[in-house]
């Protein structure tokens, strides 16, 4: 199924101040920001309503692909432009006053038909001299580029650099993770386990890579994870699976947003086949609608396979909003915005805790009374004792967590496998819970509520990060919510482990033994 992109949604397109003057007239850019399209022709340009000739008119591709409008439109054999693509048109005319000016592109694009963008834009003062690092227009990852952009660096601080320019992969493997590539970060990476996990998909024991450059964090993890392994290991279960993308609709009044919420809860199983037009993997589960005021929020909840899916459930979220600005046909919608920060994107937010933002996974363990005497010198009445007094601590700082330190453990794991690390922001809320069973043993458990992980896309398939998830057996189909498991058992861990140090006493000697770097 395609979905017809409305004339809001069309703007969108326009890459906003990409407008300028060149030697040869003017030009602008276009993005493609809908699903992979083929181009059949184009109508006309308008500047500021002065109409320009498909003759005067050349699409600029990118790596030298230049083609002419005119000759492009008798050939009838189009192009293909994929998602994220852009092309820039060259258009022979006179040079634009500084100021803004009103730009029309119409042209057909199979499989969506005639199209029209209609934008603003503004020819702005450039400062004739500034510093630009290298960059190359034919091949940004090539050796000479990269080397070019290492010799600026070294110009520009009056530094030699050595390490950062030490790396074992293929450069060209960057392209979508990293723009002007230069070097890398060289992060170390420790080993702490086996860890043994009782989960739904991931079952047995693993290996857990933690790159970081805190002392004692592999150590104290190490130690979190021997308890546990004595104790049969940790049980881990993924409850939730939701990802966000927000968008907000602004209308004249709160009764024209009232209006308009109720009218998207009627119309969802119409909605759901336009947000899935876009991707095989992304499914739209449910839409939660928020008012305030004269603004109705939308929080689209989607499932996204293997990936994190901020970038898929956005494209689904566009093609549901332009059938949505489409066929409502209520109170006028005076603006749209695709993403109103609802979806709370790489910032730690209640609805995250409440409502479920990646995947949210719970890890429990029930540790022997004798074997935590035994290992970690405290009692199971210290720690859930401790915890009630932390839980006090938490509630007056209004932190994400009440727990002690889980965006160690995750960070660590993220740099390791490739994941978004902003998203620890995100990820780090934590709801901890411990108690005394009646054998006198300790019941300890973790709820990580949205937890961003991926075993597909984003850095996951770079060399170093690909190898650490080949490492933990999270790579190939089906396997994010065994990551996700392993991550949250392995946060468990560390909550003991640090835990029992506080109660303990044991915290600060640890780290003067082993975590400072005189």
């Amino acid at each position: 199924m395609i979905f017809t992109p409305s004339a809001m949604m069309l703007k969108l397109l326009y890459t906003r101040g990409s407008l300028r003057n060149t030697p040869e007239g003017v030009a602008f850019s276009i993005k493609n920001r809908l699903d992979t399209v083929r181009i059949t022709r184009i109508e006309y340009v308008e500047l500021d309503d002065v109409r320009i000739g498909t003759e005067q008119i050349a699409l600029d591709l990118g790596n030298g692909d230049v083609r002419p409008a005119s000759v492009f439109n008798a050939e009838r054999t189009g192009f293909t432009l994929p998602v994220g693509q852009s092309a820039t048109f060259h258009l022979a005319a006179k040079p634009l006053p500084e100021g803004l000016h009103t730009i029309r592109v119409r042209f057909a694009a199979e499989p969506f038909g005639e199209l029209t963008v209609e934008v603003e834009d503004a020819i702005a003062a450039r400062p004739e001299s500034r510093t630009r690092i290298p960059r190359s227009e034919t091949d940004d990852y090539s050796e000479a580029a990269i080397q070019a952009r290492q010799q600026f660096a070294e110009e520009f601080t009056g530094e030699q650099f050595e390490h950062l320019k030490q790396y074992s992969f293929d450069a060209q493997t960057l392209k979508g993770n990293c723009e002007h590539f230069t070097g890398v970060a060289q992060i170390p990476v420790g080993l702490a386990g086996p860890l043994h996990v009782n989960g739904e998909h991931a079952q047995g024991d693993f290996l857990i890579p933690l790159a970081t450059t805190e002392g004692t964090l592999v150590a104290s993890y190490n130690r979190g994870i021997q308890l546990l392994n004595l104790c049969g290991g940790v049980k881990c279960t993924v409850i939730g699976d939701a990802m966000q993308r927000a968008p907000v609709f602004v209308f004249d009044d709160a009764r024209g947003a009232r209006d308009f919420g109720r009218w998207v809860e009627e119309e969802i199983e119409r909605i759901r086949p336009e947000a899935e037009s876009t991707s095989r993997i992304a499914k739209l589960q449910y839409i939660d609608t928020y008012l305030a005021g004269k603004f109705a929020y939308l929080r689209f909840n989607y499932s996204t396979g293997d990936a994190a899916g901020q970038n898929m459930v956005g494209r689904a979220t566009f093609a549901a909003c332009s059938w949505i600005l489409e066929n409502y046909k209520g109170a006028p919608i005076r603006h749209f915005y695709l993403e109103s920060n609802f979806a709370t994107d790489k910032k730690a937010s209640q609805i995250n805790v409440m409502r479920t933002r990646g995947k949210r996974v719970v890890a429990e363990a029930v540790i022997k009374r004798d074997i935590l005497q035994q290992r970690m010198r405290v009692k199971p009445e210290q720690l859930a004792y401790h915890g009630q007094v932390s839980n006090v601590g938490a509630f007056l700082s209004g932190a994400n967590n009440n727990g002690a330190h889980s965006a160690n453990a995750i960070t660590a794991l993220f740099i390791a496998t490739g994941q978004d690390v902003a998203n620890v922001s995100e990820s780090s809320a934590g709801v901890l819970y411990s108690e005394v069973t009646k054998e006198g043993d300790l019941y300890i458990s973790i709820t990580i509520p949205s937890l961003i992980v991926a075993t597909h896309g984003g850095g996951t398939g770079l060399a170093t990060q690909n190898e650490y998830l080949r490492m933990l057996g999270c790579t190939g189909r089906g396997t994010v919510n065994k990551l996700a498991e392993i991550v949250a058992g392995v946060v468990l861990a560390g909550e003991l482990s640090l835990g029992s140090a506080i109660s303990s006493s044991d915290w600060v000697s640890s780290h003067e033994q082993y975590g400072r770097n005189r």
